[in-house]
């Protein structure tokens, strides 16, 4: 059975921009685009074992999707592995790439 997550995030910035930092943070952790429409602000990426220099114990996959509201939604879909901690790396350094000060 595979294992899934599924988070939402709200950003003030546009779709484009978000889209753009998901791509960034896609390439510095390594990942490989699997799939992508970039004018539906969509993409699939595989990440390996080892991820910032921190070896994991899986590689695992993630899918995101820019929404547009009034404002940036970025839905994350992973499969099984290390899933929780990919997406929060993830997001962190998202946020870290649109200028958005970390969470407290």
């Amino acid at each position: 059975m595979p294992f899934e997550q599924h988070q939402e995030k709200n950003y003030p910035k546009d779709a484009q921009s978000i889209f753009q930092a998901a791509l960034t943070v896609t390439e510095k952790f390594g990942g490989k685009i699997i799939s992508s429409a970039p004018e539906k602000f969509k993409l699939t990426a595989r990440f390996p074992k080892v991820i910032l220099g921190q070896t994991l114990g899986d590689r695992t996959e993630l899918s995101c999707e820019v929404r547009v509201d009034g404002e940036g939604k970025l839905m994350f879909g992973a499969c099984k592995g290390v899933t929780q901690t990919v997406v929060t790396w993830f997001i962190a350094h998202l946020e870290h790439n649109l200028g958005i000060p970390p969470a407290k």
